[in-house]
């Protein structure tokens, strides 16, 4: 009899649960998606509930449970960390104490209570990059490959280059806390105006209408950065290790002013500073790469851990060809450390041979929950919501195509929801990639979010090679890629005029390509191939989609306002659905339009938007 392993990550970011059963990864979620609270860091009690449940056992049944760090290990960074600075990192060092003496020095404490006390053996701690290295080679399609993994820190280790063979991973190399990629980029983006651990994606969606005019103070005044990718930083510009602050007055100095306020006009420095550190961060990530390639000798690369989101530097590193293929795990950030630790235990502690999935044995990252047609009856009938039902799948596909087509904005909701930060096709807002207003639109009336903000593209796999400068699948949208020059817009006077607006809306409204929706400012886009085996019914939407436009391309973007966790229930589905401006809900075969639900009050809408909190 296989064994069964729940790892959990928990108690910092994005608190997850997975479950490997016999080698096999069975489902994994985070916590956020249900409780509804962005980026959840509790004990993932829902999420390992969902996990049980969906292999149909109860912890009981659990041979081991794994926490993805060692928490003594991180305590003794913190407890250094704070002896080194006093007393200036008194204020931190009391607000971080009650929990850890309280809750995460007696983990298994807390996850035998989180799992309800039925389960009664001993939990397994693995180290939080041997977490993020497993997560990165155990599922990926190589039989042997280096492996990368990048973040802010785990326990000391900041970045550190291994590698993978057969049911074994080793790591040959790291860089140690304070010096972290991770962190300074996360630096930057709280100094630009944005939340740490959560706008990080918004300081790179802002890199390209800057330049890098701060690159050369960065590695001269912030770096020592090593031919082998490794640098120490200067900490007398940052705040971190003795503060609640990641940047200080010395910082502000050197980057002409103090840090931007949230909410406040984005200005030019702000894009340049976005451009400058994703400019030094893509030649950290080279070098490291490098190092990794003549360490280990190996053709193929696997990367892991929060840095491994940034899919502008995954695409360049593709396409620097400093490894043939490159495998990045599509929960990549701490949520993905939960099963790394799972799938660590079953291979590497236990031994247990590695059959290689050269397809996809993250089953396209589909591991979370699904919901019947019979449950979403239910719900619709109970709260008397109008709706239509397709009994064949062909008429669905037709009527949502066409209505894509006709510029509406259909709310896509099917299957099993992804683990990640991506929605991949089965929690997604969808529209048409060739519409001009639709960018903007989407982000104002749907998203609630700032105008600048890329859309990603999700694309036919067979009809990638038409539109992108794309060799390798990008299943999980983390990979930037160029737009193809056949299909890009020469830019009139008036154009060009726009594209020096310090008003942001008027760049974004620029139209740049025959996909004018999905194409960035720079002429990439963040590209999601799609192909039938992996993506099934959102495959043939799109297939339907090319039949009826001649397009193979359409927008996909995460079904969540600003402020809000994707989407994870019918219910929450509906909601979302209800307070913004999207036209059509899809829910498996139920078909919802605006036009037919009840008149919602200005009052119930903005009700709802406040509930969650926007930065």
């Amino acid at each position: 009899m296989g064994k069964n392993i729940l790892g959990i990550s928990a108690f910092y970011h994005d608190s997850a649960a997975a479950l490997v059963v016999d080698g096999q990864i069975v489902a994994a979620a985070q916590e956020e998606r249900f409780t509804r609270i962005k980026h959840d860091h509790n004990f993932p009690k829902l999420a390992a509930d969902y996990c049980l449940n969906e292999a149909g056992i109860t912890a009981a049944d659990l041979d081991f449970v794994v926490f993805y760090e060692k928490p003594f290990l991180k305590f003794d960074r913190l407890l250094e960390t704070y002896l080194a600075f006093v007393p200036q990192g008194l204020k931190s060092f009391l607000s971080a104490m009650p929990l850890w003496l309280k809750q995460k020095l007696h983990l298994p404490r807390e996850i035998k209570k989180g799992l309800g006390g039925e389960y009664k053996k001993k939990v397994v701690f693995t180290g939080h990059h041997e977490s993020h290295a497993a997560s990165a080679f155990f599922p990926s399609p190589f039989e042997e490959a280096a492996i990368l993994t990048l973040d802010g820190v785990g326990e000391w280790d900041t970045s550190t280059i291994g590698s993978g063979r057969g049911n074994k991973i080793e790591i040959h190399k790291a860089l140690h806390f304070p010096h972290s990629l991770g962190l300074l980029y996360s630096a930057f983006t709280y100094f630009s105006g944005f939340r740490v651990n959560s706008g990080e994606y918004k300081l790179m969606g802002l890199a390209p209408y800057g330049k890098p005019k701060y690159k050369d103070i960065i590695l001269n005044e912030l770096l020592d950065l090593k031919e082998d990718g490794s640098f120490a930083m200067e900490m007398d510009f940052f705040n971190y290790c003795q503060g609640l602050t990641m940047t200080n007055r010395r910082f502000a100095e050197l980057f002409d002013g103090p840090p931007r306020k949230s909410e406040s006009n984005i200005t030019e420095r702000e894009m340049n500073l976005a451009a400058s550190i994703q400019v030094v961060t893509e030649e950290i990530v080279f070098r490291m790469a490098r190092t990794a390639r003549e360490l280990t000798g190996l053709p193929h690369l696997c990367i892991a851990g929060g840095v491994a989101l940034n899919c502008v530097a995954n695409g360049k590193l593709l396409r620097e060809k400093i490894f043939d293929r490159l495998w990045v795990q599509p929960a990549a950030g701490d949520a993905g450390g939960a099963l790394g630790g799972a799938i660590f235990v079953h291979h590497q502690l236990l031994g247990a041979e590695r059959k290689v999935n050269h397809e996809d044995s993250m089953a396209g990252s589909f591991l979370g929950p699904k919901h019947q047609n019979s449950e979403i009856y239910k719900f619709l009938q109970e709260k008397m919501i109008p709706h239509h039902y397709f009994e064949k799948e062909e008429d669905l596909l037709d009527q949502i195509a066409g209505s894509i087509a006709s510029e509406k904005v259909v709310g896509w909701f099917q299957g099993r929801m992804e683990f990640g930060p991506r929605a991949l096709g089965a929690r997604s807002i969808i529209g048409d990639a060739r519409s001009e207003k639709m960018q903007s639109q989407m982000n104002l009336r749907i998203k609630f979010r700032e105008s600048f903000r890329p859309f990603a593209p999700s694309v036919l796999r067979e009809d990638v090679g038409q539109y992108f400068g794309l060799e390798e699948d990008s299943p999980y949208m983390l990979l930037v890629a160029p737009v193809k020059e056949e299909i890009r817009t020469e830019l009139s006077e008036q154009d060009q005029e726009n594209m020096k607006d310090p008003n942001l809306i008027q760049r974004v409204n620029v139209k740049r390509s025959s996909i004018p929706a999905v194409t960035h400012v720079d002429m990439s886009a963040r590209v999601q191939t799609v192909d039938e085996s992996r993506n099934g019914r959102y495959y043939q939407l799109i297939r339907k989609f090319k039949e009826k436009t001649g397009s193979g391309v359409i927008i996909n973007t995460s079904f969540n306002i600003r402020g809000e966790p994707i989407v994870c229930t019918p219910q929450d589905a509906y909601r979302c659905f209800i307070a913004t401006d999207m036209d059509i809900l899809v829910l498996e075969n139920y078909v919802l339009y605006k036009t037919e639900q009840p008149e919602e009050s200005k009052e119930v809408r903005e009700k709802y938007i406040k509930s969650f909190k926007l930065d």
